[in-house]
């Protein structure tokens, strides 16, 4: 089988994580996360990182041409030889369009691009329901997982428990609305050019993981 080389997308608490580390397994694909990269370019100190690095200690968003030139780098790794799942990127139309003329350079193009889509209320109820046990971390959830003895964490017997801030409705909404504007123009880009395919993330993980599969043609 030849490499598989795909854009993932999904909003926040979709489950993309998880069908992403599938298919690395599965593929033997690496997932490039633009974030990942970054600190990595960083850390590295190299020519990009330390122009990135400038960029972000002055408190500024890193320009999409250092991005793609990290992907660039990123892409001829030996590790990319069988393909790579691209995470997080693009966000933009601009973006998209910088990603194709770099892919065309290196005579690669992509397979496919397949959002993990997610109905925002589910979204909404996954997320905003979660908490976890404040002395182990276990996780818990209001409606799939609650403690078998109400308010003693099973694992270690704990009473007191945690939400994340970043879990309510309120940010959770903002999250979603921002995922939305910005991807929305990406999906009829990749449709004309054949490759959108958008799977429904609101199914148990391996039937999820199944459609994946088919979609990319194994």
């Amino acid at each position: 089988m030849g490499g598989k080389r795909l854009i993932l997308m999904g909003p926040p608490g979709g489950g993309k994580g998880t069908q992403a580390k599938r298919l690395q397994e599965r593929y033997g694909i690496v997932q490039l996360s633009t974030g990942d990269m970054l600190r990595a370019a960083v850390k590295a100190g190299s020519p990009l990182g330390l122009q990135a690095k400038a960029v972000m200690d002055a408190g500024k968003l890193v320009s999409d041409e250092i991005i793609v030139g990290l992907i660039a780098e990123r892409i001829q790794q030996s590790d990319c030889a069988k393909g790579f799942i691209l995470d997080g990127f693009p966000r933009t139309v601009p973006q998209a369009e910088a990603l194709d003329r770099l892919l065309k350079e290196k005579e690669l193009k992509l397979d496919k691009v397949v959002e993990v889509a997610v109905p925002d209320e589910r979204l909404m109820e996954r997320i905003t329901g979660r908490f976890t046990c404040a002395k182990c971390g276990e996780g818990y959830h209001d409606t799939f997982k609650q403690p078998k003895k109400p308010g003693v964490c099973d694992v270690c017997g704990s009473t007191e428990f945690t939400r994340r801030a970043d879990d309510s409705a309120a940010t959770v909404g903002a999250r979603l609305k921002a995922y939305h504007d910005q991807t929305a123009p990406l999906m009829p880009y990749y449709k004309a050019q054949g490759l959108l395919e958008v799977i429904n993330g609101d199914r148990d993980i391996d039937v999820v993981s199944k459609d994946l599969e088919r979609v990319l043609g194994t």
